[in-house]
């Protein structure tokens, strides 16, 4: 039954990537606007419509559709990080600078957040 929750979100890709060439063609763009968001959206909409008539997915299926979700998300970051930096490197210092100060600064705030925790823990 895993299967089935391969092949459901799989239909629901390739529809989102449908819709999403079709708006980026409209658009002017020779690439995909959006595919994945609109294949997420289709996926919760059936869902929520499955739901609305009292149905649920198989267990077996669902537990397909997490298996996918859990391998899919650490590659699409992976890959645009790969093209994050790749971009920064081929353009210059400045995007190589924006990202330096974006981690540092984050790191020093990493205190004063957990001081705020601390702070929330001691009024109860």
């Amino acid at each position: 039954m895993e299967i089935y929750g391969f092949g459901l979100l799989g239909a629901f890709m390739f529809a989102g990537f449908f819709v999403g060439n079709l708006l980026g063609a409209a658009l002017g763009l020779s690439s995909d606007v959006g595919g994945v968001g609109f294949a997420m959206a289709l996926m919760i909409g059936y869902c929520a419509l499955l739901e609305k008539k009292g149905k649920k997915l198989h267990p077996a299926t669902e537990r397909g559709i997490a298996t996918i979700s859990s391998l899919y998300i650490p590659v699409v970051v992976a890959m645009s990080m790969n093209q994050n930096v790749y971009s920064a490197v081929t353009n210059g210092l400045v995007p190589i600078v924006a990202g330096a100060l974006a981690t540092v600064g984050s790191l020093l705030l990493v205190p004063m957040i957990s001081k705020l925790g601390d702070s929330s823990k001691e009024g109860k």
